[in-house]
């Protein structure tokens, strides 16, 4: 459960940072999300979730 809070904590910091230091350029790219189509936007979901997992899976390979 530890693992899942410090991740979580993580995720939260660096989406905060972004959206502290750069706002604008979120909503340029929530922008271009909308005009990608569907299809495209679930590759590029699917795609972050496989390199998460990878990530997650090297992290536990190599013992943190």
């Amino acid at each position: 459960m530890g693992w899942i809070l410090l991740a979580l904590g993580l995720v939260f910091m660096v989406e905060g940072l972004a959206y502290a230091l750069a706002p604008s350029i979120i909503e340029r790219v929530l922008e271009m999300l909308r005009t990608l189509p569907e299809g495209a936007r679930r590759q590029f979901g699917a795609l972050a979730f496989v390199s998460g997992l990878i990530l997650v899976w090297c992290a536990f390979y190599i013992g943190l």
